[in-house]
């Protein structure tokens, strides 16, 4: 039970952080040695990060984190089978750069510690 919460909190931690645009708090929530891995559609072209630590990954957390706003934040589900968890949440993106909104669906892959996560990987796609 008490992996469950560690998980519920750190999926929590997550997500505010990507929703409230807070890089240092993104950053402070993964390891630095793990996998970290975004793949996608957008509106015009798929996208593809990989990056094999947090020194790789910070620099594509930045940019998402600067040309990106996220609101009305829903999570759908959360499954733990501890260290992993899977979170599905939908929220709508707003580009700063193209000044087009996008209600987009997320799915979050997890690997866990009790404090750090040591691997992730996010599959996004418009509604």
């Amino acid at each position: 039970m008490a992996e469950r919460v560690v998980a519920e909190r750190m999926i929590q931690q997550l997500h505010a952080a990507r929703v409230g645009g807070d890089l240092a708090g993104l950053c402070r929530l993964f390891a630095d040695q793990g996998r970290y891995e975004i793949v996608g559609a957008s509106a015009d072209k798929p996208i593809a990060i990989r990056a094999a630590s947090l020194a790789e990954f910070r620099p594509w957390l930045a940019m998402m984190v600067k040309v990106f706003r996220l609101s009305d934040y829903t999570l759908l589900s959360l499954v733990v089978e501890w260290p992993k968890a899977t979170a599905h949440w939908r929220t709508d993106i707003y580009s700063k750069v193209t000044g087009v909104t996008i209600p987009t669906e997320l799915v979050d892959l997890v690997e866990l510690s009790e404090d750090r996560i040591l691997s992730y990987t996010e599959f996004f796609a418009p509604r």
